[in-house]
């Protein structure tokens, strides 16, 4: 399934994409829009969710919201596809011996077509493409073959980044966490859909041109081996968001660096598009 969260005569709702058209899900849901307690319920609610047919509506008359709004932590890492991790070397960064991980607090979270801010308090803005993996299961200490088991899906993120207040600070989290600089969707698409999430492309643009094309097997620590590795040290609940690394392309690196009135897409191969306006903030 392709979940969604949309608004429709004011009111946010859970629905489903079927054939271009949102399936409203509130027959099973009730008037909660949260993913995240949708998940949370997932074995209960999964085969009664499939089973909805009707209210739909056309998915251009709809406002996306972000598919999940309400994550307990949203994680992401660093430096984790081959060539970005070369491209940060020749700046003089040098490449972790460990996984890097760092928070992007969750008031970040924007929808999949909302604007970007660029505070006057920031300097450097920057995009990363990035594949995020959604938590379907509340666990702790899950073996890497083992990980795909604990996975709701995937969507679509825009690692949205204030270089200037990231190299403050070793820990990246106040130059990765201002509002609006965490854009995901455009809805989450359940594993079940994807064959291989680590084969598949990504391509971001900036008013078309395209900064980052790479596919996701470019990683040096694949999906399962992050879960394994965060289970070790905290438990991993539903609707956890992970961000699993971006590729070569940076604005930073090559010099072009995001602007007032830029528009950003970000795209996944099976799973869709966001696409954000940066606006002065």
């Amino acid at each position: 399934m392709k979940l969604v969260r949309f608004t429709q005569a004011g009111t946010t709702r859970i629905g489903k994409l079927v054939d271009g058209q949102v399936i409203d899900l509130s027959a099973v849901t009730g008037h909660s829009d949260s993913m995240r307690a949708v998940l949370t319920q997932w074995n209960d609610l999964r085969a009664k969710l499939e089973a909805v047919t009707a209210p739909a509506f056309a998915l251009d008359q709809l406002r996306l919201e972000a598919p999940i709004n309400d994550p307990q932590k949203y994680l992401a890492i660093g430096l984790n596809y081959k060539e970005h991790a070369e491209e940060a070397k020749a700046a003089g960064i040098p490449i972790p011996t460990s996984q890097l991980w760092f928070n992007k607090q969750v008031s970040c979270i924007s929808g999949p077509f909302d604007p970007i801010e660029f505070p006057a308090d920031v300097k450097v803005l920057d995009y990363e493409i990035e594949l995020g993996v959604v938590i379907g299961k509340r666990c702790r200490r899950v073996k890497a073959e083992d990980a795909r088991s604990v996975v709701a899906g995937y969507l679509v993120t825009n690692d949205v980044s204030a270089r200037d207040w990231q190299s403050r600070s070793p820990t990246f989290t106040l130059g990765k966490s201002f509002d609006t600089h965490g854009p995901i969707g455009p809805w989450l698409t359940t594993d079940d859909e994807i064959a291989d999430p680590m084969n598949l492309n990504m391509k971001l643009t900036v008013n078309g041109e395209v900064r980052q094309n790479f596919p996701t097997d470019d990683m040096i620590y694949n999906i399962w081996q992050q879960i394994e590795y965060l289970s070790t040290v905290m438990t991993l609940e539903p609707g956890d968001v992970i961000a699993t690394g971006t590729p070569s392309g940076v604005g930073v690196a090559i010099n072009k660096t995001l602007q007032v009135g830029d528009v950003v897409r970000a795209e996944i191969e099976q799973l869709g598009a966001i696409e954000n306006t940066v606006v002065a903030g």
